[in-house]
């Protein structure tokens, strides 16, 4: 059965996993890049697991209600007690982001999670109408989106209060 899942999976998800490996592996090194590039993988994974939720269980408000409560609670506790890994840059409007393995496997979780839920619905199409199986995938994507979410919350609350220590700083957060 895992070969026929194989088999039938189209190509375009292969390319989306060798793209997100590429940037999650890129993220395991310390870089130097724009505040605004920040926003690119939590808006795309934001993206990605709306679309999923959609299209898996409609626009279901208790769906999205699950979605949404996991997401502001994971965003709420990774801003309060996660760690900035940001520093300013050396030039205005740049940022030093530390590598980290939490980015690669954040998207892992959020790709096999929408894949496991795609090949159960194919499999079983019934489990769709299962609230039990829909608040736990859509609790799922909230909970990763959250800390997403949440990480850029901590690496911008981090710059901003660089940039109040030291007003040299202030063109990161401006530009």
């Amino acid at each position: 059965m895992l070969q026929q899942i194989l088999i039938h999976t189209p190509v375009y998800v292969w390319a989306i996993l060798a793209v997100l490996v590429w940037r999650g592996s890129a993220a395991l090194r310390e870089r130097e890049t724009t505040v605004r590039s920040l926003f690119i993988v939590p808006l795309i994974m934001l993206a990605l697991s709306l679309q999923d939720v959609v299209v898996k269980f409609g626009s279901n408000a208790a769906a999205l209600a699950v979605w949404a409560v996991a997401a502001l609670g994971t965003t709420l506790l990774v801003w309060k007690f996660g760690r900035s890994r940001t520093a300013p840059g050396g030039t205005a409007g740049s940022v030093i982001v530390r590598g980290s393995r939490v980015p690669l496997a954040m998207m892992m979780a959020v790709f096999f999670t929408k894949y496991a839920a795609s090949v159960l619905l194919a499999v079983l199409p019934q489990a769709r109408q299962d609230a039990l199986f829909a608040a736990a995938v859509c609790a799922l994507f909230g909970v990763f989106n959250g800390a997403f979410l949440g990480r850029l919350a901590a690496d911008l609350a981090a710059l901003r209060r660089a940039a109040a220590h030291a007003p040299a700083v202030q063109g990161v957060l401006q530009a």
